[in-house]
């Protein structure tokens, strides 16, 4: 049986000055996840030459850790629901910083897979916490700004691992730079077992919003919604992590740029387009939610439907040189990070509060398992194939990956945006649902 919600008395939310510095902390905490996830794909050519490595090969390293996660996030997504999020976020963190400092020990391929598949067992903790703990931080006319300065640690930690790991790598030996980069994490992971921590449901006005559920599974899958993002998010995750693996090497390959001047480029669409867009994206998600859910939901379909002709129009335009290349890959993936602030916010919408770090678990495990984790393999599979095939080339190698995530990425960001727009059409009746679902439980509708 479910254990019902009760009207007892709620506990004031906490204050705005400190939700927003618990917000700053978790974006700090996101930065270094996202680091610690960068840097393989930084130094991918300088491990394809030391252990002999394959494109299919480099893309199973950044799948192994994805694929993971996405297992380890359904457990430590209902622990979640059950236990003190701030305890599961600096464990993890700790947890995740101490196996980065261990990459730096890898011997061969298959080390640098169990190592990697550690590290996506800490980052797992990471986000059915934080995305849980921010909807009891903010009501919902204020998530979307709140997810959107969080993920902030998306673009800005790939941008800091593509600006300085080639410099870094190049100074000391790509070796030292996953030690570098465990150090911060263990100072973080330590402050943050020590926050304070809101009630579940406070900043929706639901009391007892902790008690058991039955059937957790089930009913985070019930509404359409649900099954709208899962799909939304496999597209932005076969585009995403194909760009985020392959991008440097294209850049090295295809463009003939040095590691150091390849990871600075690289870091232009994927850290500071990301940022701008993060911060512009949310204050404009949150605009359209006052109107009705759904219309935060479209706002989201719309910018990553634009994105697709502008990352295909960038490789059609390779003749331009590497600066033509990145102005319009720069354009397409600043609309593209709408996801982060649409989706996600809009899990709040339609589950319930005791059930919110399960339901972003089960997300993230549906489009990492079918989208994070199949993006790297397809993209290096298809260099692979077109490379073969294209043998009066220059380089057959450089023309294969082109040609791989010119295919890929437009096509990817097209499923998404119509996902997206299917989901924007379901969402008001699931909103609805779930707060009938409170109210007959005995809760104050949000």
């Amino acid at each position: 049986m479910t254990e019902p919600l009760t009207r007892a008395r709620i506990t004031a939310p906490i204050s705005s000055a400190v939700a927003w510095r618990i917000v700053a902390l978790l974006t700090v905490a996101n930065f270094l996840n996202f680091y610690d996830r960068t840097l393989p794909a930084v130094l991918a050519e300088e491990l394809k030459a030391e252990f002999g490595l394959t494109d299919t090969a480099i893309g199973l390293i950044g799948a192994s850790s994805i694929m993971i996660y996405a297992v380890a996030g359904i457990f430590l997504g209902r622990l979640a629901d059950r236990r003190p999020r701030r305890l599961i976020i600096g464990i993890g963190l700790i947890v995740w910083s101490l196996l980065t400092a261990a990459s730096g020990g890898v011997w061969s391929f298959a080390s640098i897979l169990v190592v990697r598949i550690g590290v996506g067992i800490g980052e797992a903790s990471f986000a059915p916490a934080a995305n849980s703990l921010l909807a009891d931080l903010f009501p919902p006319s204020k998530r979307s700004r709140a997810v959107s300065i969080m993920q902030l640690g998306l673009p800005i930690g790939a941008t800091a691992a593509f600006l300085t790991t080639g410099l870094l790598a190049t100074a000391y030996g790509w070796r030292t730079v996953f030690l570098i980069a465990a150090v911060p994490g263990l100072i973080v992971g330590a402050m943050m077992l020590f926050i304070r921590e809101p009630e579940r449901g406070a900043s929706d006005r639901i009391a007892g919003a902790s008690g058991r559920v039955d059937r957790p599974f089930s009913r985070v899958l019930r509404p359409r919604t649900m099954w709208w993002l899962i799909v939304c998010g496999i597209g932005i995750q076969i585009a995403g992590n194909g760009v985020a693996t392959f991008m440097v090497p294209l850049l090295q390959r295809y463009f003939d740029l040095p590691l150091t001047l390849a990871g600075v480029f690289a870091g232009i669409p994927i850290g500071i387009m990301g940022v701008v867009a993060l911060l512009v994206a949310g204050r404009a998600a949150d605009r359209s939610r006052r109107r009705s859910p759904g219309n935060r939901l479209r706002t989201g379909a719309i910018w990553i439907g634009a994105s697709a002709p502008l990352i295909a129009a960038a490789f059609l335009w390779t003749s331009g040189g590497v600066g033509w290349f990145l102005v319009l890959f720069s354009a397409g993936w600043f609309l593209q990070f709408a996801f982060h602030v649409t989706a996600l916010p809009a899990i709040s919408d339609f589950i319930e509060p005791r059930l919110r770090a399960t339901a972003i678990a089960v997300l993230f495990a549906a489009f990492y398992i079918f989208g994070g984790g199949l993006g790297p393999v397809l993209v290096g599979f298809l260099s692979e194939t077109f490379a073969a095939g294209a043998d009066s080339a220059a380089d057959p190698a450089a023309e294969g990956l082109y040609t791989s995530l010119a295919l890929v990425t437009p096509l990817a960001l097209l499923l998404s945006a119509v996902a997206m727009w299917g989901a924007s059409r379901t969402i008001n009746g699931d909103h609805a649902a779930v707060t009938a679902l409170t109210n007959t439980e005995g809760s104050a509708p949000s």
